[in-house]
């Protein structure tokens, strides 16, 4: 069996940036698992993983495009601490939930200058090449709920 759309798959992983620093891994953990063609990891590595099987193991480098996008710099912006109506303390790192270019989305505040607060509605990963060094630990067919749905199922998942 191969990975292919609909399929369910369960992969560890470890992703580093171009100076080898791990960003992010599954190892010592729970694997991600996923539905395939589905769109719920970055387009790159999916298309990477297309036609894998049990027991492969890959590297692959994503350019910024096939992973976060590009960075964009009109999604920084420098607002009004008044825009923050009811946070008392607004601190650097911060993340709110905000209407940005394209819709919802999560800005975060990069610097707090007096009554002027930056945010960036990048993704924290926007602008980079990211490396996946990855193994395909299951594969099994998407059930019906999971392709109605988008999305696998498993623990703490409700509809």
């Amino acid at each position: 069996m191969q990975v292919a759309d609909n399929m369910a798959v369960s992969i560890h992983y470890t992703l580093t940036n171009d100076e080898g620093e791990v960003i992010d891994s599954s190892a010592g953990g729970e694997p991600l698992v996923y539905l395939h063609g589905g769109g719920n990891i970055i387009s790159g590595l999916e298309q990477a993983l297309h036609g894998k099987a049990v027991g492969d193991k890959f590297n692959v480098r994503i350019d910024a495009e096939n992973a976060y996008g590009e960075f964009m710099d009109d999604r920084v912006q420098v607002i009004s601490r008044a825009m923050f109506e009811g946070i008392d303390e607004i601190e650097v790192g911060m993340q709110f939930h905000a209407d940005v270019s394209d819709g919802p989305g999560i800005v975060t505040v990069v610097n707090v200058d007096g009554d002027e607060v930056t945010i960036d509605g990048n993704h924290p990963l926007a602008g980079m090449a990211l490396t996946f060094d990855v193994e395909v630990l299951e594969l099994r067919p998407g059930t019906r709920e999971e392709l109605a749905h988008g999305h696998i199922h498993g623990a703490g998942c409700e509809h």
